[in-house]
């Protein structure tokens, strides 16, 4: 077997509604709805489906929790303007930006929480220097 890529992922949040705003407002991706009114956040060609706490869609994870993710998203844009962003959209940047390596090199990356605590990296690759 070769795995190519990662397609999605699931997020466990405590309020669906909460979540969708954080991230379409504050991080700018798109929500769409599929099957039966299910929710989802996407951006390129990945998305982040969306299952309440209350009620977990099965099959799901062992021990589905709000906020006990962590991941690294990677912007378009410079991490000054990721920072700019974050500050006009009142939210405390938890640490950053520091150097991080990256699946594909060296990143510059600052951390936020979203509403369920979950711990957002967002970055940009550094360019190689010959």
């Amino acid at each position: 077997m070769k795995i190519r890529r990662l397609d999605h992922l699931v997020l466990t949040v405590r309020d669906i509604e909460t979540t969708v705003a954080f991230y379409t407002n504050v991080l700018g991706m798109g929500c769409v709805t599929f099957a039966d009114r299910r929710r989802a956040l996407s951006f390129g060609d990945q998305k982040i489906n969306l299952h309440s706490a209350d009620d977990p869609i099965t099959p799901h994870a062992a021990h589905p929790m709000p906020g006990s993710a962590d991941i690294c998203l990677i912007s378009a844009e410079p991490i000054a303007d990721v920072i700019k962003s974050f500050q006009l959209a009142g939210v405390a940047i938890e640490e950053g930006p520091v150097q991080r390596r990256g699946a594909l090199g060296s990143l510059r990356s600052v951390y936020i929480r979203d509403p369920d605590g979950n711990l957002v990296e967002v970055s940009t690759y550094q360019p190689l220097v010959a």
